[in-house]
């Protein structure tokens, strides 16, 4: 089942449950993924470990009055905090401004992403996990906290409503705060069906609320996970065997303990750390190790022997993914036969803040500080390093300076629990820009190969698309693969398009061992969107019609995205002419719940430079909750997708990952940013993801502005434009 397939149910009668604690002093409102809300009250000096019922999240009123919401999902500069707090208020009739927050702990049971099954923050899929939830539960505390002051007052509840965090009645204007009545509402039954808002009635939802994270961000106070300094901290810098599934084979440590501030060499198999009381020195006394690795079977590897394992892969028969109509007699009756092969590299993630983590080891307990888009699982791998029980370790999560889907990996936190056991105190285990870049989880190597049989008029009558790729599903979320098929490399292998016999394949086609494959910003459609997008362009130019002209006959069975792709060709000014060197290119595609669609503008200068001048996106991502959070995540994939269609590659020598920083693996620079306009359309449909849409669409757009302005189809990536191919 994909993403989109997934249905998150509204609550029915029999869902709901309450829970009570004597000696109370506010109300916890709570609600569960498959839409059970409960509701206790909060004592008032709360024992070390309340027993709950099973929430995905919940809302605390204190009796003294502040509200807080303890989210599942981390903030990694999306704008989810912004998002799911909005949800909240508007509910509760409070200020989005008034409403505290806090990351949840580590628990699957209670915290589960319901597209995910764990307690994940990735695939887009936060603020559609959230939508009826977080509302629910709002709502519910509302008419509880209602019933209580009519109570008091000894007036229908009817008589009263909600408004800024107190319950007004109408007739004498009387009001009172929640935290006054959070006592009494936590001994009501809860509402089984609480009333939500209708649209038209939204305060705050669907305007642009100020970012709630922004202000701590600004000042300073924002705390990420590389930030924490728990008391008697040690610093620890860390060097894994650079060849993929190396291993330590001796250390000459006598320079490296002269360095002032070194106090300790640690070793693990794999790797060294060294421990100093400032970070500076320890990466001194990295530098000054003399280190003899066991490079093992890969010491000679490099990237082309990984792409001509690809391109074997391309050959093999793959397993069928879907399959409409009949594709072989379509195409035996095709007029003619469109085939081509597109290649992509292996990319990193490349997130600002490095990878880190902050480790306390006791005889009996362990405590760890970090940032982690996958915590349930960091805490399970802690407990395992550790050899403790899993309440035995307490996780502190923070902000994310950027995950992109890295942060979805645990690797690092085992790491440091395990040079931990080996210090006295708290060690904060960081990893260099360098280490990050080649000991990273990465977008691996991809290829298709793209058969269109078409009809005399150049129209697709068959698509056969075979997709080449790790199976990353199998380890990471086997949920999401069906009969050896990984869904997530498979996802948009068609596009929206009306086209009556298809074929998808996948082949398998791995890393060698200790190279990681993990998700990228974008996963799936990445790849796949290129391709079509690229193939569908190509036909268009074979038969002579314009790539806007093409399209829109063979979408009216996809209307959403349709509408999508007018209205960005229209706002890009599609079919006004361009000078020489310069070209528009089109990406449209639904992902993620949403419907996309983008036009990118480019100069391709005399000696193959490509300037990006401007994209402009079209965006139906259902009913919007924080418009200034979709543009904005659009900007950012657009920027990210931009970079990894110009730049992005990671390369392979002697079993090693050439690139090692910005210099060797660059960034889009400011200066190079192109003008970005971005158009939400309308929709009163359920909200869609809007993280990586961004990202998929401005790959696909770029290469096809790109071979419009020089007259070759971009087919492998990065794009690399030979000196005078301008058109």
């Amino acid at each position: 089942m994909s993403r989109d397939e997934i249905d998150i149910k509204s609550p029915s009668r029999r869902d709901f449950l309450g829970v009570s604690l004597a000696a109370a002093s506010g109300l916890l409102i709570g609600f569960s993924v498959g839409g059970r809300v409960w509701a206790q009250e909060v004592p008032a000096t709360p024992p070390a470990s309340v027993p709950k019922p099973k929430p995905n999240a919940f809302v605390r009123i204190d009796a003294s009055g502040p509200i807080t919401l303890v989210l599942p999902y981390v903030e990694m500069g999306q704008g989810v905090y912004t998002s799911q707090v909005q949800l909240l208020a508007e509910e509760l009739e409070v200020e989005p401004a008034s409403v505290s927050f806090e990351a949840a702990p580590p628990n699957n049971e209670l915290y589960a992403n319901p597209f995910i099954g764990e307690q994940v923050t990735g695939g887009s899929t936060a603020l559609r996990g959230s939508w009826i939830t977080l509302r629910q539960a709002g709502a519910a505390a509302r008419e509880m906290l209602i019933e209580a002051a009519a109570r008091r007052w000894n007036v229908p509840a009817s008589a009263c409503h909600a408004m800024d965090g107190r319950v007004i009645e109408a007739a004498s204007g009387r009001s009172i705060e929640y935290g006054q009545v959070a006592r009494d509402a936590a001994k009501l039954p809860i509402p089984t069906s609480p009333v939500l808002k209708t649209p038209d009635k939204f305060r705050f939802v669907g305007k642009s609320t100020k970012r709630v994270d922004s202000p701590a961000k600004t000042n300073g106070s924002a705390i990420f996970g590389i930030d924490v300094r728990p008391p008697g901290l040690r610093y620890a810098v860390v060097s894994a065997c650079p060849v993929f599934n190396g291993k330590l084979a001796s250390v000459d440590d006598s320079k490296a303990m002269k360095i002032r501030g070194v106090q300790q060499i640690v070793k693990t198999d794999d790797a060294v750390a060294v421990v100093a009381d400032n970070t500076w020195g320890a990466r001194k006394g990295l530098a000054a190790l003399k280190i003899r690795w066991d490079e093992g079977a890969n010491a000679t590897l490099t990237t082309a022997d990984l792409v001509h394992e690809a391109d074997t892969a391309l050959r093999r028969k793959g397993l069928i993914f879907t399959k409409e109509g009949d594709v072989a007699k379509a195409e035996a009756r095709a007029a003619k036969r469109y085939e081509a092969d597109f290649r992509q590299p292996i990319l990193a993630h490349a997130a600002m803040e490095p990878l880190s983590c902050t480790v306390h080891v006791k005889a009996d307990s362990c405590e760890v500080w970090l940032g982690s888009q996958n915590l349930a699982r960091a805490h399970k791998a802690a407990a395992k390093a550790v050899g403790l029980p899993p309440d035995k370790v307490t996780m502190h999560n923070y902000y994310l300076g950027g995950g992109f889907g890295r942060r979805l990996e645990i690797d690092y936190v085992p790491q440091a629990v395990l040079i931990a056991k080996q210090v006295e105190g708290p060690v904060k285990v960081t990893w260099t820009r360098e280490e990050d870049m080649q000991h990273d989880y990465y977008r691996y190597l991809n290829n298709s190969r793209v058969t269109v049989g078409l009809d005399s008029a150049g129209k697709p009558i068959s698509w056969r698309h075979r997709v080449i790729g790790p199976n990353v599903m199998e380890r990471f979320l086997p949920g999401n693969t069906k009969d050896g098929i990984d869904l997530d490399v498979v996802e948009c292998a068609q596009g929206p398009y009306d086209i009556p016999n298809t074929l998808i394949e996948y082949t398998r086609n791995e890393p060698p061992k200790g190279l990681g494959a993990g998700n990228w910003r974008g996963v799936g459609p990445t790849r796949n969107v290129f391709v079509v997008e690229s193939v569908i362009e190509e036909l268009a130019l074979q038969s002579g019609k314009d790539p806007l002209a093409y399209r829109l006959p063979m979408m009216n069975k996809h209307p959403r995205p349709k509408a999508a792709l007018e209205l960005a060709a229209n706002k890009a000014g599609w079919g006004h002419p361009l000078p020489k060197g310069s070209g528009r290119g089109i990406a449209v595609f639904s992902g993620f719940g949403s419907h996309l669609a983008l036009v990118a503008q480019v100069d391709v200068s005399s000696s193959g430079r490509v300037r990006v001048k401007k994209v402009v996106c079209a965006v139906d991502t259902g009913f919007v909750v924080n418009p200034d959070v979709v543009r904005a995540q659009m900007e950012g994939g657009i920027i990210f997708g931009i970079t990894a269609a110009l730049y992005g590659k990671i390369t392979v020598k002697g079993g090693r990952i050439v690139e090692s920083n910005f210099d060797t693996y660059p960034m889009l620079r400011m200066r190079e940013a192109p003008e970005i306009e971005v158009y939400i359309i309308d929709s009163k449909e359920d909200s869609g993801g809007v993280g990586e849409p961004g990202t998929t669409g401005a790959i696909a757009a770029v290469s096809n502005a790109v071979s419009a302005a020089t007259g070759k189809r971009i087919m492998t990536l990065p794009i690399e434009v030979a000196k005078g191919e301008e058109g």
